[in-house]
Order: structure tokens, then C-alpha cells, then sequence
């Protein structure tokens, strides 16, 4: 959710809270000279009290104030005032009347001279907890009309304040402990927040509003483990719509979607025309990788909300990653109709121009997107520099699909000065395009780059390790990524890295010794996960097949649907298998899940064209070969599938084309990734066919 639309929410909530709290603690009704018994005379009226002539006085500016507010009769306002104060000056002693005026100021937009009744209230009463309400609640109205900033920082600790005087002054108010534990959670202080939240729920344990908002407060803080048990103590019979979507945000965060959707549901039957939480279910089943029924939910919200541009983004994200592109596109240029040069909408729409291979139509939209935030840098926002960033790393991997590698560095590198995070991931881009180009001296000059500007970041030192490691420098690497270990949690992402460096040095034991520490450190299914991944890809290069789909089964057990190495794991489990010439069907399927996920990875591409290959479907071979080969030129395997299946279909001069590309591509291939006894199989098919086209020459000639 859009941080100042939470900001926003959460204000909102507070302030409604507030109103509810004024009308359900209303005090006993009381003349308008009762006072606190502790109220001292006014010092500044000698003047003999008249009871009689303050009620009077009092009726009619209660008469006029009720016209106000009923008719719209401002002009009555100032007589109301008039009779308020009229009143005030036959009884000084009462609170009632002072009260009654701020209360007056207030309504009538008089905020300075509320604030002002009221805190001569407490000067004369530091205990009338009315007064203390009174300007709890005006620091509440003023907190929701400011924008934010440093005024509303100020206002917010007024406010707090107050109703930490409020809570001490009546202890046993739910709705106070409530109110200022938003207020706290709003300032960031959240473990005062949890406190005052567990004191209501203590008060009140069936309080839906306090169990819900606790729960939102271990969910900023990343808690999930407590927010689903503070939501679950509520029974299934007394659940209501709202506490099941707060359970399916709570699972959502937690990357548990199939509890998300079962929670979003039982939401959606107590509450049929809730579309919070029919974006919630639907979101989730697009989460859990149930694309067709996702899209049903979102067409349901659009026939209820034609005009929510949001929507029908979401559906051509669906049509995309069905690779419905055209459906895609008639849904963003929906969405175009009603939110006109919407950057999202317009990024959307290059990502499927992307996706379909129009890769000029893509740029020129990213371009225009770019020029339009080249003032976000210093001095801009976060928002609008993190923006540009989105935007600039789209446009350079469009750059580096196409292979135009001098534009897409070109591009990563205009992502740098736009902070920290972004100059990281810019270049992180570079250095991964210097080496999908095969570029390698030019990758670990960025690296070390990288590492001198931002020293203290400890992934990019790690990245300049092993790209040291994959050209030679293996023990040395290995020695200063080991330096950064510190006996903690963090050191799990190290001994990944190791681990990685290790495999792709072929020392697996070494590996493997690094991978089970890692292990160890993982406290997540997914993080579980991922290691697994990395053993079977450790075993498959040892030959060790079994023990590689064993592994990688396990990571299909551990990872979401829409887990990057989820599909990752698909498609290496299909091509390992189909590449061996077994279990065929299954690593069809396999390999097809992959692609429902990314329709255009090259890599998962050429897996389908040779599982088709081995199938001995050579059409469809062809097919998609050709798209992988469209995607990855550069790639040494590609080649050599497009080599094996021309020799297969009798086009031999062509096999040879892309054997000899193959061998090439192999030849630039830094030691880490070489295979050497793929580099040799395809060398002596190479040779043997042009021995054989030679011959096939001469006989012509003959």
C-alpha cells in the first residue's frame, strides 16, 4: 500500500476512533454551573454569581449553536459566541460553559481560540478530563487536515500527550488505550503502541478494533508469528469481515497464500460487496499462481467498479503472464482512458511490448518516462528517485535483450546517483551485462568500482569476490568474503556465497560443507528452499542426478508458485531429466509451469525446444529454439541445440553454422563456466560434419 495513502488511513481511523469515543464516554447531564469539585473561583470576576442568568444565557447560545449546525446559519455563529460568553461572565467558576464554548470554536473552525478555552480549563483543573478530551480531540481535527511534515510531527505529540493524560486520568476507557495506541504506532513508537493495545484488549478482549490494530502493528514490524496469534485469539464464531482480511493481509505478509485466500474468502461470505477484500483474494490467487481464477476476481471488481484504472493493470499483468498480449494491452489502454498518462499504466504497457519483442515501441515509451523524471535526483523524493530507477533498469534490460550492451550500461548507469540502494542495483545491472556480453575485464573493473564507491555495502564486495574467483583468483576470494562473518544470522548470506564460489570452482566438497552452514542459518521454508536449489545444482554437475531431483523436489515443496525459484527449479528439474532422455512427459510439464511465469525467458525457451527435441517433435523444436536462439545469441547451448536439430531434420550445413557459433561462444566463457566436456562433444560433431559437408563438396566437384 502507498505509504502516504497509509498515513493517511491510519489518521482517518484516529479521528473517526475519536469522534466514537466523544459520543459513547458522554458525561452525566450537568447544569451549566457544575464544575469539578477541585475548580477554583475565577480570580479575575469579583462578581457575584448568577446561576439564573448564566442558564439563560446558556439556552440561547445552545439555541443558536444548534442552528448552526442544523441550518447552515453561520451568520448565528458569532451570536452564539456572544451568548457563550455572556454566560460565562454570570458563572466564571464553570467548566461546563467554558467547555461548551471551545466546543463552539471547534465547529466553527476556530481552532486558536479552542485550543485556548481549553487550556485555561486545565490551567484551573489539571484533572477535568473532559478538557483534556476537548483538546485531545482538536489536536486530532487539526492532525487529519495537515499534509504531514513538521507541523504534523508537532501536532501528533500534542495529541499524544493529551491522551496520555486522558488514559491516566480514566484508566479503564478502551477506546482511549485504543486511540492513543494508533497515535503511537503513527509516531513509530511501537512498543508504547503495543502496550496501550494490549491494555484495551486486556480491558475488552472481544475489542475487534484493538485486536485488529495490535495485529497491524506486529505486521509493520515485520512480526507475522504475533499478529496471526493476536487475530486468531478471536474465535472463528465471532470473526467478522473486516478480522478475516486483517488474517489475510497477516498471511499475505507471511507469503502464506494459500491461508491468505481461505481467510479472504471467509471475508468476502459475512461481507459479499466488500471489494477491499475481493482485491485481497484476488491478489493472492495471483500470488499463489492461480492466474485464471485471480482474473476472475479482478473482472468481478471491475464490473462493480468500472472505473478503477488499478483493475484492469492488475488483468493485463494476468494476460501477460498467460501471454495474452493483446488482451493485455486492450486492459491497459483501458486503464489509459481513465487515469490519462498514468507512469504505471505506461510502464505496464512496455513491459508486454517487451514481452511480445517490440523492442523499440518499448523503448520509446521507457524513454519518455525516463525524460520525464530527469529531475528526480538529488533533492527529489525517495518516491520520485526510486521512480526513475524502476523505469531506467527496465529500459537497459530492453537495451540488453536486444544486445545492445553499450546502451544498457549507458542506461544502469544513470541509476546511480538516484541513492543508495538504486547506485546498488545499478550496478549490480552493469556488472551482469558486462558479463552476459562475455566482457569480462570490463565486469570486474565495475566491480571493484562498485565496492570503492559504496564500501561499507557488503553484497557488492561479495559480487567483486566471485567475479575475482570466476577469473582465477578462487582461495583469495574465498579468504576475503570469509573475513565478513560475524557469528550471527547475517552470515548465512556469506556462506551462500561461498558456496556458490566453491560449485563453480567444481570444489564440492568445500561446497557442500559451506551450503549445510548456511543451511543451519535459515529460518524460513523459502530461505530452506534455496539452499536446496543450490545442492542440486551442485549435484547435477557431479553427475549425482538423484540426488539433484531429490533436492530440487524439495524446493518445490518449500517455495511459493510465484517464487522466482520456483520456476527456476521447474525448468532446471525439466531439462536436467529431459537432457538424460528420461521421464519426458513429466519434464514437458515441468518446463511448461516454468513458462507461465516468464513466456520470453530465453533459458526456458530452449528447455521446451529440446524437451520437444527428444520427444521427437521437431516443429515444435524448431519453434522454440528459434525463440530462445532470439533471446540468448550468445548462449553456447542454445547453438548447440539449433545444431542438433538441423542435423536431425537433414540440414547439415546449417547444423554446422551453429556448432561452429557454439564453439566460439564457448571459447569466450570465462574458466567458472565452461563445461569442458560440452565444449568437446560439440567441437567433435563441428568437425566430424565438416568433414562431412567436405567430402559431400568434393563428390560434387567430381
Amino acid at each position: 500500500m502507498n505509504r502516504i495513502f497509509r498515513h493517511f488511513l491510519m489518521i482517518s481511523t484516529i479521528i473517526a476512533l475519536a469522534a466514537t469515543a466523544a459520543v459513547s464516554q458522554t458525561s452525566q447531564p450537568a447544569s451549566p454551573s457544575s464544575a469539578s469539585p477541585d475548580a477554583k473561583p475565577a480570580q479575575s470576576s469579583p462578581r457575584k454569581v448568577d446561576k439564573a442568568a448564566a442558564y439563560y444565557h446558556y439556552t440561547l447560545a445552545h439555541m443558536y449553536e444548534e442552528m448552526v449546525t442544523a441550518y447552515g446559519r453561520s451568520d448565528l455563529a458569532t451570536k452564539a459566541t456572544e451568548e457563550y460568553r455572556l454566560a460565562i461572565e454570570a458563572d466564571p467558576s464553570s467548566e461546563f460553559l467554558t467547555s461548551g464554548l471551545a466546543e463552539l470554536y471547534v465547529k466553527t473552525g476556530r481552532i486558536a481560540d479552542a485550543v485556548k478555552e481549553a487550556q485555561d480549563i486545565i490551567k484551573k483543573d489539571p484533572k477535568n478530563l473532559e478538557a483534556h478530551k476537548l483538546l485531545g480531540r482538536i489536536y486530532l481535527r487539526s492532525l487529519g487536515d495537515m499534509p504531514g511534515g513538521s507541523g504534523s510531527d508537532n501536532i501528533l505529540k500534542l495529541a499524544i500527550d493529551q491522551y496520555e493524560q486522558i488514559t491516566k486520568l480514566d484508566p479503564d476507557s478502551v477506546d482511549d488505550h485504543l486511540l492513543l495506541g494508533r497515535l503511537y504506532r503513527l509516531n513509530n513508537d511501537l512498543q508504547k503502541g503495543e502496550g496501550e493495545l494490549k491494555t484495551a484488549i486486556k480491558l475488552d478482549p472481544n475489542s475487534e478494533e484493538a485486536v485488529t490494530t495490535l495485529a497491524m502493528l506486529y505486521t509493520d514490524e515485520g512480526d507475522t508469528a504475533h499478529a496471526l496469534q493476536v487475530l486468531s485469539s478471536i474465535p472463528d464464531s465471532a470473526r467478522s469481515a473486516k478480522l478475516y482480511a486483517a488474517l489475510g493481509a497477516a498471511y499475505e505478509q507471511r507469503k502464506d497464500y494459500k491461508s491468505a485466500v481461505d481467510a479472504f474468502r471467509h471475508a468476502i461470505v459475512l461481507d459479499r460487496d466488500n471489494l477491499d477484500a475481493i482485491r485481497g483474494l484476488a491478489e493472492n490467487l495471483l500470488n499463489d499462481g492461480q492466474l485464471d481464477a485471480a482474473l476472475e476476481q479482478y473482472k468481478v471488481i471491475a464490473d462493480s467498479n468500472p472505473e478503477d484504472a488499478q483493475t484492469y493493470v492488475r488483468m493485463a499483468e494476468i494476460y501477460r503472464r498467460q501471454a495474452k498480449y493483446d488482451l493485455a494491452l486492450e486492459s491497459l489502454k483501458r486503464a489509459d482512458t481513465l487515469v490519462p498518462d498514468q507512469a504505471e499504466v505506461a510502464y505496464s504497457i512496455a513491459a508486454v511490448y517487451q514481452a511480445q519483442g517490440r523492442y523499440d515501441d518499448a523503448i520509446k515509451l521507457l524513454q519518455d518516462l525516463v525524460k520525464r523524471t530527469e529531475k528526480s535526483e538529488a533533492g527529489s523524493s525517495n518516491a520520485d528517485r526510486n521512480n526513475r530507477a524502476i523505469f531506467l533498469e527496465r529500459l537497459g534490460m530492453v537495451y540488453r535483450e536486444q544486445e545492445n550492451y553499450t546502451a544498457a550500461v549507458e542506461t544502469f548507469r544513470k541509476m546511480l546517483p538516484l541513492g543508495e540502494e538504486n547506485t546498488r542495483q545499478g550496478y549490480q545491472e552493469i556488472i551482469d551485462t558486462y558479463r552476459e556480453a562475455k566482457q569480462w575485464p570490463q565486469a570486474t573493473s565495475a566491480a571493484k568500482e562498485a565496492v570503492q564507491k559504496l564500501p561499507d555495502d557488503r553484497d557488492l564486495r561479495m559480487v567483486l569476490d566471485a567475479q575475482l574467483a570466476d577469473t582465477g583468483e578462487l582461495d583469495k576470494s574465498v579468504a576475503d568474503i570469509r573475513s565478513l562473518l560475524k557469528g550471527g544470522p547475517e552470515d548465512r548470506e556469506v556462506y551462500l556465497r561461498i558456496g556458490i564460489i566453491y560449485t563453480r570452482g567444481k570444489r564440492y566438497d568445500d561446497a557442500l560443507a559451506a551450503l549445510a552452514k548456511a543451511e543451519q542459518l535459515s529460518t524460513k521454508p523459502e530461505d530452506r528452499g534455496y539452499v536446496s536449489f543450490l545442492r542440486g545444482d551442485l549435484y547435477q554437475r557431479q553427475k549425482m542426478f538423484d540426488q539433484a531431483e531429490a533436492e530440487f523436489k524439495k524446493v518445490l515443496t518449500t517455495t511459493s508458485p510465484t517464487d522466482p525459484q520456483t520456476a527456476a527449479t521447474l525448468n532446471y528439474l525439466g531439462y536436467m531429466n529431459a537432457d538424460r532422455g528420461v521421464k519426458l512427459e513429466e519434464s514437458l510439464n515441468y518446463i511448461k509451469q516454468a513458462l507461465t511465469f516468464e513466456p520470453n525467458n530465453g533459458a526456458y525457451l530452449d528447455s521446451l525446444g529440446w524437451v520437444y527435441f527428444k520427444l521427437g517433435k521437431y516443429d515444435q523444436a524448431e519453434e522454440n529454439l528459434t525463440k530462445a536462439e532470439s533471446h540468448m545469441t550468445t548462449d553456447p547451448t542454445v547453438q548447440e541445440h539449433l545444431g542438433d536439430l538441423y542435423q536431425k531434420t537433414g540440414r547439415l550445413k546449417l547444423a554446422a553454422a551453429h556448432w561452429e557459433r557454439s564453439v566460439q561462444e564457448w571459447s569466450k566463457t570465462v574458466p567458472a563456466e565452461q563445461d569442458g566436456e560440452a565444449f568437446a562433444k560439440v567441437q567433435q560433431k563441428l568437425d566430424a560434419a565438416k568433414v562431412k559437408l567436405a567430402k559431400e563438396e568434393s563428390q560434387k566437384q567430381q
